[in-house]
């Protein structure tokens, strides 16, 4: 059940991630998947069974077949309700924010409906893509609405990309204050640039990609120590590492290195 990724266009490259499809069958499908934050946010594109979406133990709601999901700052759990069949546009940590007028902060862990987000057009293009026949089809489609939108897109913050940039290469392993002395700008401003742009603060998005670091790393290579694990990944002690990592996947480390390690990270276990 891995999904299959495919490449923007060029002009669309510094905002969309990639695009990714996802097929399965019910009976090939865990009964709920845990998708965990690392930091971007998607388009998603329902054109099989939608799914339903459980914040907590005790309450749960259908998700729309089509929407976008805000920055996750929590395990999401989701459950398939039928055949799963997605196309998805994943944008580069601060890609969103041209495409919309909208407080991207406030939409933290969120699925907003596409005609929410972008009126009569957002509800042509999500018709347009469940109907489509083919991934190409639908990329064709999601790239002509994103280019066309661009058109009046807003001033680039260079200092919020130079920012993301440096997090990205450090796999996280930076600290805010280094980050906002780099830029030469007072750290409260950087936060506030952060929180308008991408949606998460300097420091949640180093956790983010940190504790995605580490997660790749559980699962593509041969780990025989969690604790060896944790320094290298820069954590200050073994308490610390086992709060983030909860935070981000709701188990412990442990717990996530049982029998559902490979499932954990069913949609974004590949850039």
């Amino acid at each position: 059940m891995n999904p299959n990724i495919f490449e923007p266009q060029q002009n669309l490259k510094e905002w969309v991630q990639c695009y990714w499809t996802l097929e399965s069958a019910i009976e090939d499908t865990p009964e709920k998947n845990t998708i965990i934050p690392d930091g971007t946010m998607k388009l998603i594109f329902h054109y099989g069974d939608t799914y339903r979406h459980h914040p907590n133990s005790k309450e749960s709601f259908i998700l729309p077949k089509c929407f976008l999901i805000g920055q996750l700052t929590q395990p999401y759990i989701v459950e398939p309700l039928g055949v799963t069949g997605t196309f998805a546009v994943r944008f580069q940590p601060n890609g969103f924010f041209p495409f919309a007028d909208i407080n991207i902060k406030e939409i933290q862990n969120t699925a907003v409906p596409l005609d929410v987000l972008f009126d009569k057009e957002g509800e042509i293009l999500g018709n347009q893509i469940l109907e489509a026949h083919s991934t190409a089809e639908r990329i064709a489609l999601i790239e002509i609405f994103l280019l066309d939108r661009l058109i009046d897109k807003k001033k680039i913050d260079h200092i919020v990309k130079s920012t993301i940039e440096t997090i990205l290469e450090a796999n996280g392993q930076f600290s805010v204050n280094e980050l906002s002395k780099q830029n030469n700008i007072h750290r409260r401003q950087l936060v506030k640039k952060f929180s308008s742009t991408i949606g998460l603060s300097p420091k949640q998005l180093s956790k983010t990609i940190r504790i995605q670091n580490t997660l790749k790393k559980l699962l593509t290579e041969e780990v025989t120590s969690l604790t060896d694990l944790a320094y290298e990944n820069e954590y200050f002690d073994q308490p610390h590492f086992i709060k983030d990592f909860k935070e981000f996947t709701g188990l412990t480390p442990k717990e996530f290195y049982g029998d559902d390690l490979k499932m954990s990270m069913i949609f974004d276990n590949k850039k």
